[in-house]
């Protein structure tokens, strides 16, 4: 993505002088989820430009979407026009907005700050990412329902690299959609875009809601060549950077931008349903006792550590705790790091409308992914979910990691 440069030629500039126009009403919010449900042409820009270029272009140029960076690290544009002001204001004069978060790039790559390179802690800083994309998102008016999108840069994609951005995204998916918000990704076709597509099936990642394909062909088309089946994504769900660093004037307004074509679905909720993710490092979480560790030694783990205590024949249950939005059907499945050192009869307890269940699991296979123990009614609001106990008859410290409660 590239910077942008506005220019307002002599004339112009003179007539907003001699009769400057009048300030837009504040609106609380943008008109409708972002960018919603749009085919056409769209530009991005590293800075938001001000209002009289949006007008100019709005009256003149063929785009009526915008990308606009609203949050993360490696944003380096300043935004003085980029308000909630800026956005219910352009959004009711009839633009789509295109919400970027710029921040951890790929571990391989050379643009900072990076991402881990450890699978499990990539995923959870996808997941607070993607919070603080929401927070930014809020503050300018931007609601539930639309798609933010991660921009992450070109890299030279190994299969390390390719897993730690895969599981970043996961995080990003899976709290974006817990927050309301539809998750998008935009890279460079032959590097990010070929990963997720390849990555399609994969049951160990999750799905992007929509793709952002950074390839510069000069062909106005959702097409991604080589780098993306069109079987794949196929729904609405593209976005095709097809040519950068142009130069364009409309109404007297000269910028530098890229060429986007643009075939998106919106949405009031994200898809799927509800869910909620529990680490051990959630806070308010988990509760455990003393006899319990903290250890980072597998590389299968969730997040940036797990818990484990040895087998005995007391009451010392680790406690997953969440809060769920209406009494129903719920899927639990729990993560956790495999190891021949560890328990081979792990006795999980999950906390339904009629009393604790009990369901064991083989910890010492299977890990490194989302195992599930099955579909329980449980009850809505707060309270202790998903127990790993230490009574078991087997052999081998238990682990308690992460659990992720679905409904159903």
């Amino acid at each position: 993505m590239r910077t942008i440069a506005v220019a307002l030629t002599a004339l112009t500039v003179a007539a907003a002088l001699a009769a400057p126009a009048a300030e837009p009403s504040p609106v609380a919010a943008a008109v409708g989820p972002q960018p919603g449900t749009f085919t056409g042409r769209g530009f991005d820009t590293c800075a938001a430009p001000s209002q009289a270029a949006m007008d100019a272009w709005l009256a003149g140029s063929p785009y009526r979407a915008i990308g606009v960076y609203i949050s993360g690290a490696s944003r380096t544009c300043a935004q003085p026009n980029l308000t909630a002001t800026w956005v219910a204001s352009q959004t009711a004069k009839g633009w789509r907005l295109i919400p970027i978060d710029l921040g951890r790039q790929a571990p391989c790559g050379t643009r900072t700050p990076k991402m881990s390179a450890d699978p499990a802690v990539a995923r959870a800083q996808g997941a607070t990412a993607a919070d603080d994309a929401v927070g930014a998102a809020q503050a300018l008016g931007i609601g539930v329902g639309s798609t933010l999108y991660n921009d992450i840069e070109h890299y030279p994609s190994s299969a390390s690299c390719r897993a730690a951005v895969l599981s970043f995204l996961s995080g990003w998916v899976e709290r974006l959609h817990a927050r309301g918000y539809l998750a998008g990704m935009y890279s460079s076709g032959s590097s990010g875009i070929k990963d997720v597509c390849d990555a399609y099936d994969d049951a160990r990642y999750l799905r992007l809601d929509q793709i952002w394909i950074a390839w510069w062909n000069g062909v106005a088309d959702t097409g991604a060549g080589t780098y993306c089946a069109d079987t794949r994504y196929a729904d609405r769900q593209r976005l095709h950077q097809y040519a950068g660093d142009v130069t364009e004037t409309w109404g007297g307004v000269t910028m530098t931008i890229d060429r986007n074509w643009i075939d998106v679905r919106g949405g009031a909720t994200p898809p799927g349903p509800w869910s909620v993710t529990v680490d051990n490092a959630t806070s308010g979480g988990f509760t455990a006792g003393a006899a319990w560790g903290a250890s980072a030694y597998s590389g299968q783990r969730y997040g940036a550590d797990y818990r484990f205590a040895a087998p005995a024949s007391i009451s010392d249950v680790a406690w997953f705790r969440a809060t769920l939005p209406e009494a129903g059907d719920y899927e639990v499945a729990v993560w956790y790091p495999a190891d021949p050192g560890y328990n081979d009869r792990t006795p999980y307890l999950v906390a339904t409308t009629t009393g604790n269940r009990a369901v064991v699991v083989d910890q010492r296979s299977g890990g490194g992914r989302w195992v599930s123990l099955g579909v329980f009614a449980l009850a809505a609001g707060s309270g202790d979910r998903v127990g790993v106990s230490r009574w078991t008859a087997g052999s081998g410290f238990v682990v308690a990691d992460a659990v992720r409660i679905t409904r159903a």
